[in-house]
């Protein structure tokens, strides 16, 4: 199911033992577009420190109850690396993490998690990063700070990001919410990462490869509730593209 970055927080995170507090917000790379990690509101349960939960400890997200389950008791929580607050989350604090945790390491592999193409649950199957394996170095932006950058089409300006459309089976970003209230009053687009060109982090800005008016005339986005496959399917068409529901399975049979 796919959901709004700003609809999922507020969430209660249910752990093994209870609530462990709320969803504040969410890291990903800029890269892949995949979640790396959900910021928790732990209250006054763990301050001072950013609680960060990895995808692979989310195991199911109810929208009807608004909360999403953790494989995680609140002693592996408590006890997991600490990081301040207002520190930015860093390759050596990663390395650490995700070593307390035994979770694959994203970043040591050619695929979006590493050694595979999706998040492989079967800890059975799990494999040591073997020397000499593609690595690459990731750049790890907030939902928050992204909000509000400017999307540049190929002929100019045409809005802002407002939210994000995330997926969570695979915790990756399929959509940017494009709001273009200043050009087209009220209407609300969604462009997909493979659209993109480029991004200018020091601009605050998000190039993308289409013309204003393209963009302009895609199937407008209503919310949540309308985002279907069909709606998907004619977004895709109007951009000539492939869906990523295509790709997709052929990674799977990978695995």
């Amino acid at each position: 199911m796919q959901h709004k970055a700003k609809t999922l927080e507020g969430y209660r995170l249910e752990s093994r033992e209870g609530e462990i507090g709320k969803v504040r917000q969410f890291y990903f790379d800029d890269q892949h577009w995949a979640v790396r990690y959900l910021v928790a509101d732990a209250g006054n349960w763990l301050t001072g420190r950013q609680v960060l939960i990895s995808p692979y400890a989310l195991l199911a997200v109810s929208r009807e109850e608004q909360h999403i389950a953790i494989d995680l008791t609140k002693e592996q929580i408590r006890d997991s690396p600490s990081l301040s607050s207002d520190k930015p989350v860093s390759r050596q604090f990663e390395e650490v993490y995700y070593g307390y945790y035994g979770y694959p390491m994203y970043w040591t592999g050619p695929y979006m998690w590493g050694a595979y193409p999706y998040i492989e649950r079967d800890r059975g199957v799990w494999r040591k990063t073997t020397q000499g394996e593609k690595a690459w170095d990731p750049h790890l932006r907030s939902t928050h700070d992204v909000s509000g950058h400017h999307i540049e089409a190929a002929d100019g300006e045409i809005g802002h990001v407002e939210d994000f459309i995330i997926d969570d089976e695979t915790w990756t970003i399929r959509y940017l919410v494009i709001d273009t209230r200043n050009w087209w009053p009220g209407k609300k687009v969604l462009v997909a990462p493979k659209w993109i060109e480029r991004v200018s982090w020091n601009e605050s800005k998000v190039y993308v490869t289409f013309p204003r008016e393209t963009i302009r005339e895609s199937p407008e986005y209503m919310g949540e509730s309308l985002l279907t496959r069909e709606y998907e399917m004619d977004l895709y068409r109007h951009y000539n593209s492939t869906g990523y529901w295509v790709d997709e399975p052929v990674a799977k049979e990978q695995r």
